[in-house]
């Protein structure tokens, strides 16, 4: 490292010297964080000793600095693009595969070339901020009159302009003026912002030209307008929960954020004034308190803490600037939360909150149990056509399509249906983010009537699947004088449902993952519908008109829209339960789907195929895998539901052992209620 300050030429601004700094401070291990501090620490203490190799490094860092361009370094790195997400997607992906040429005009390229490796900013971070902090005081010194203080603030002040420019540009976009339309009535606070920007960047040119003219006030009003836009942007976010949202809406929603945030940082360390409050996003304090060395009593200033947090965040967000997941994280989780909060809506009407409600429940899963029962009928006939395999998967869809939308028109309800829908309703009762405000009682007493409408809706599914499928194959039997299955036809079965000596508890995995998968279509669907006025669009097709009249064409519109979830979910479903296995087939893979309703209806198809002849212990085994594939697939399209829902809105729950104690109580306490309500609940009308 002695070596290398001897060989530093503070007349050159290649950056060559720079990434070999670098690279003999950076560790073996990324996370060796010790090393890291030792190294620093290091070059820190060969400095104090050679104050001419000091001053030959901070004359090369200046000049590295002066020669570049750093607006694009606060405006870019950690801010997404104006481009759209897709667009920001493919450039990701492609740069990830081979990255961008760097030159020699901009600082963020001469960041690229020093920490070039994506787990720089691990042990960079790892160094505590007084280390670094006490290396700069010993590169800065005193100037010597370098005549450079505002390199670094000249770039600053161009990228709050840049950035204000941004605001306003993506403020007026449609997307945004189409779910709230009062930014084009009254004054824009986006157009605002910028006007007010301007006289803030005029007024300090003025103060640096040496005129008295003070620019604290234009930044005040300049934060009253930045304020407003996140007013705004808060409402948009509102109405997009109300109104639908779409991958675009939200993409500008986090770049409009991340502009502001970036604008009130760069705002706070450019003020003179020291009257500016910092941006919201960060504790300055407490970075104040963690860059502080253990002998120095009093913190470092604000400022250099609001430094030391940009500095890493930017390190941070270069380093993850290619990660296509970070962009997932930041736009999709939003997205989710609206498809998820669709679906929180539509799990309300899968909770029973009385008896009388559950005893509805209970016909209207009944009447699907009906339905299903013929839809297995149907999957055995076809069966027996000996179709090609792409032919048979289709037909099988269209059975499973079919019949499930015809449920859901008629109003009936298939059990495992519900924990994708009622999972996002439960999750919706969690969002505090630290969990000290949540009403455990009140959660409690939601999953308990969550948990007994599922259990009446499965005993409604069984309680006609069963005997529906039972009489149709003897009723098959009666009108053709043969059995619907033969006995090996039977016995293949029986065996499918098998939970110990077949793989139908995996294969009913994978049917909870499909539920899980057409609860996030139905709340998909559920968004477009709202966000492009489905209902208004159909109303104004003229065909439509003539042939339905006006008032029909009205309630066409409004049924599809309130309703186009749950019909595209449900045609999925059957796509996704008619396919599997022959996507299994082609690929070589054992893939197949067990559902319970299915199942139970496939045993009594085999019973009657057998006549009877099974012994108890077959039939036992049975029926324990009827429910265990029942179980697994509650349980795999309930967690996955609830985990998308709690990432969506970023809850850390932290009180599952406490809510679980809570709901074991109110079973000792009345177990009878637990699973059927109190007696005296308020009857409501039935929830369609």
């Amino acid at each position: 490292m002695l070596a290398l300050l001897e060989r530093i030429n503070p007349d050159t601004s290649n950056i060559d010297l720079m990434v070999e700094l670098f690279d003999h401070l950076r560790p073996k291990r990324a996370r060796d964080g010790a090393h890291a501090s030792a190294k620093v620490r290091t070059l820190c203490q060969l400095l104090k000793g050679n104050p001419r190799q000091a001053c030959a490094l901070r004359r090369y860092g200046l000049r590295i600095l002066a020669s570049r361009r750093h607006t694009s370094l606060y405006t870019d790195i950690g801010v997404l693009s104006n481009d759209g997400f897709f667009t920001e997607l493919k450039r990701r992906i492609s740069y990830r595969i081979l990255s961008p040429a760097l030159g020699d005009e901009y600082l963020n390229d001469a960041l690229d070339q020093v920490i070039y490796l994506d787990t720089d900013y691990i042990w960079i971070s790892a160094v505590p901020a007084s280390d670094w902090l006490e290396l700069f005081d010993v590169i800065a010194g005193d100037g010597d009159g370098d005549g450079n203080d505002h390199i670094m603030l000249n770039g600053m002040l161009d990228a709050i302009r840049t950035l204000s420019y941004r605001v306003c540009a993506i403020g007026l976009e449609p997307k945004l003026t189409s779910v709230y339309a009062e930014i084009e009535t009254f004054a824009s606070p986006f157009v605002m912002q910028n006007v007010e920007v301007n006289g803030y960047l005029d007024g300090y040119a003025r103060l640096l030209a040496g005129d008295d003219a003070s620019a604290s006030d234009d930044a005040k009003h300049l934060l009253v307008m930045l304020d407003q836009c996140e007013v705004v942007v808060a409402k948009v976010r509102k109405g997009a929960l109300q109104k639908g949202t779409s991958i675009a809406l939200t993409y500008l929603l986090v770049a409009l954020t991340q502009s502001i945030d970036r604008l009130r940082k760069l705002l706070f360390l450019v003020d003179l004034t020291g009257e500016l409050p910092s941006a919201p996003t960060v504790n300055l304090a407490a970075v104040a308190k963690d860059a502080t060395p253990d002998h120095v009593d009093q913190p470092i200033s604000l400022r250099r803490a609001a430094a030391v947090a940009l500095a890493l965040e930017l390190i941070h967000a270069h380093s993850n600037k290619y990660k296509v997941g970070d962009l997932f994280a930041g736009t999709i989780d939003l997205l989710a939360r609206n498809v998820t909060e669709n679906a929180s809506r539509t799990g309300e009407h899968y909770i029973a909150e009385s008896r009388q409600e559950l005893g509805w429940m209970f016909l209207s899963s009944a009447g699907a149990g009906l339905i299903i029962g013929f839809m297995a009928l149907i999957k055995i006939l076809t069966s027996y056509l000996r179709a090609a395999p792409l032919v048979e998967a289709f037909l099988f869809s269209m059975n499973y399509s079919i019949g499930f939308m015809f449920i859901h028109l008629l109003h009936f309800t298939v059990a495992t249906k519900q924990p994708a829908m009622t999972a996002s309703r439960i999750a919706a009762g969690l969002s505090s983010k630290d969990g000290r405000h949540i009403d455990l009682d009140s959660m409690a007493e939601l999953i308990n009537k969550v948990f007994r409408t599922q259990c009446v809706a499965v005993l409604g599914n069984l309680a006609t699947a069963l005997p529906a499928a039972y009489a149709i194959a003897l009723g098959y039997a009666a009108i053709t004088g043969h059995h619907l299955v033969t006995p090996e036809k039977a016995r293949h079965l029986l065996q499918d449902i098998d939970p110990i000596g077949s793989p139908a508890l995996i294969y009913a995995m994978v049917t909870g993952a499909c539920l899980f998968v057409a609860g996030l279509i139905s709340g998909y669907y559920d968004n477009q519908a709202l966000y492009t006025r489905m209902a208004q669009r159909i109303g104004q097709v003229r065909g439509l008109r003539r042939l339905l009249g006006q008032v029909r064409l009205r309630r066409l519109g409004l049924y599809l829209e309130n309703n186009l979830g749950g019909l595209m979910g449900n045609f999925y479903f059957g796509i996704l339960l008619g396919s599997i296995a022959t996507v299994g087939y082609l690929l070589g893979l054992p893939l197949d789907i067990r559902h319970i309703t299915f199942s139970a209806a496939n045993f009594a198809t085999a019973l009657v195929g057998l006549d009877h002849n099974i012994s108890w212990q077959l039939a036992a085994k049975s029926m324990t895998g009827i429910f265990a594939i029942g179980a697994v697939n509650l349980l795999v399209s309930f967690g996955l539901a609830m985990w998308v829902a709690l990432r969506s809105r970023q809850v850390r729950f932290k009180h599952g052992w406490t809510l679980l104690k809570a709901l074991w109580q109110r079973f000792l306490g009345a177990p009878i209620n637990f699973f059927v309500g109190k007696k005296d609940a308020l009857d409501s009308p039935p929830k369609s």
